[in-house]
């Protein structure tokens, strides 16, 4: 795949308004404290996309979907391109191990969507944990949706603002064992995984959890 079919799957999203299934994010990863990608490029993805950004925060989908695709920084779990390119997270979301490879029909991000977001608003019965947090003055929610089984799992996170649930990551997991589930509710309530929202930095503190499934 050359950056030109890339550059033209972003233009055709950007067209088909498919950002808007996305919140916002940072660029700068939690577990490094450092951006995935250089802010020319945070800046040049955003021209593309014609989205208006201010470093570091981004939409959500063209940093975690087409960014990380572009990311050459390690992390302690690798390169951020992996799920998008190793299979893992395609077949845990019951998908052909290449569904998420940069190349086929439609764009990446149209098919990431589809099978992310729906999974985010209505949680499969099946789901191994589905977790809400909302914001202390209420003006937004998380959830996060962990879906598979307890040796392939995947972990899907959105943020609903303004009465529309948007995702913001998606992402295979070694394990997803009832006491790694039970570590997840128990953790202090906050925005995760790089997430931000209109009014809230990456990492703010939330309000209690509650457990739905």
């Amino acid at each position: 795949m050359t950056r030109e079919t890339l550059d033209d799957q972003i233009r055709a999203d950007a067209a088909n308004s498919a950002f808007d299934d996305w919140g916002l994010s940072t660029v700068i990863d939690e577990n490094i404290a450092a951006p995935v990608i250089a802010r020319d490029e945070f800046e040049r993805l955003h021209d593309l996309a014609a989205i208006e950004a201010a470093w570091p925060i981004g939409n959500a989908g063209l940093l975690h979907v087409y960014g990380y695709l572009l990311s050459t920084v390690q992390t302690p779990y690798g390169l951020k391109r992996d799920r998008w390119l190793d299979g893992a997270l395609a077949s845990t979301l019951g998908l052909p191990r290449h569904a998420f490879l940069p190349v086929g029909t439609g764009t990446l991000l149209s098919r990431v969507s589809a099978a992310v977001l729906p999974r985010i608003i209505e949680p499969p019965g099946d789901a191994l944990l589905v977790l809400d947090q909302q914001s202390i003055d209420g003006a937004s929610a998380v959830r996060t949706v962990v879906v598979g089984h307890a040796t392939a799992a995947a972990l899907l996170y959105g943020v609903r603002e303004a009465g529309r649930m948007r995702a913001i990551t998606a992402f295979p997991l070694a394990a997803a064992s009832p006491s790694f589930c039970r570590s997840l509710e128990q953790q202090a309530p906050r925005l995760r995984y790089n997430a931000a929202t209109v009014s809230l930095a990456p990492g703010s503190e939330l309000a209690a959890s509650l457990r739905t499934q």
